[in-house]
């Protein structure tokens, strides 16, 4: 295999480096395991997979705030939809040790800013919370209309 090969084709060289591993783990001795790329490739897994739930975390909450800043648009359905899903997803993807690493009053904020910029049919929304009213437990176990009541009752801007 070309040295070049994990910078022209990661799914040949992923597949190629998985057979090598399996050899070593049979007690096979072998030179041609490429230790600097699966250290990193390893890492990235990790690290992939909590930018995931971040990304799913993010989206939640822009939906919720959505659904909260506009409760009489067409598209309600939809987003509740879409939170059903991301939950989902999320439920999926999460893993304790995740929790230290998320920061949700951050998402909270970047999903907020990026809210406060849309008019639904030229309409602001309902005031929303300055701070996050919500727990990651929260987000990953309870229901719509749950999650929909920690807005309502939090203290809007």
């Amino acid at each position: 295999m070309p040295d070049d090969l994990y910078d022209r084709d990661i799914l040949a060289w992923s597949e190629r480096q998985s057979a090598l591993l399996r050899r070593v783990a049979r007690g096979e001795r072998l030179n041609d395991v490429d230790w600097d790329h699966v250290v990193e490739e390893i890492e990235d897994v990790g690290l992939s997979e909590l930018n995931a739930v971040r990304s799913y975390l993010r989206q939640m909450l822009v939906h919720l705030l959505k659904v909260h800043g506009w409760p009489d648009h067409s598209a309600l359905r939809h987003w509740r939809s879409e939170l059903v899903g991301l939950q989902n997803e999320l439920k999926d993807h999460f893993a304790p040790s995740m929790r230290p690493r998320i920061d949700l009053p951050t998402l909270y904020q970047r999903s907020v800013a990026q809210v406060e910029l849309l008019a639904y049919d030229d309409r602001q929304p309902r005031p929303w919370p300055q701070e996050c009213p919500f727990a990651l437990d929260d987000l990953l176990t309870a229901k719509g209309a749950d999650l929909e009541a920690h807005l309502a009752v939090a203290p809007s801007a």
